[in-house]
């Protein structure tokens, strides 16, 4: 039950901080936009985007045990953007770059 109890606490922590990350992207837009911003729609926009990062969680978890790894590796997360080609060439060419420098580092020693 202890173990419960912790998941939960951690998961009501990870939500009180996405809740502070989105009020502090919110406000810091109001500003600039020099409009107005109500707790209520920071925290509809906190409760939709977690809801979308659970979706994406599960997702890459299935990815990764569709293919018999425990790990989600990086051709889970092309997989899941699949659909949004403009992300996948993003994320695509961010892994590309990343591998070219660790290639890189490796050549210099």
């Amino acid at each position: 039950m202890a173990d419960g109890a912790d998941e939960e606490d951690v998961r009501e922590r990870l939500k009180a901080a996405l809740w502070f990350a989105v009020g502090k992207i919110v406000d810091e837009e109001s500003m600039n936009k020099n409009r107005n911003a109500t707790p209520q729609f920071i925290g509809a926009l906190t409760e939709m985007l977690w809801n979308q990062v659970e979706t994406v969680a599960i997702d890459l978890e299935s990815f990764s045990q569709h293919a018999g790894r425990t790990t989600v590796t990086t051709d889970d997360v092309l997989l899941l953007a699949r659909r949004n080609s403009d992300l996948n060439a993003l994320i695509k060419d961010f892994i590309d770059k990343r591998k070219a420098a660790k290639a890189k580092g490796k050549a210099k020693r």
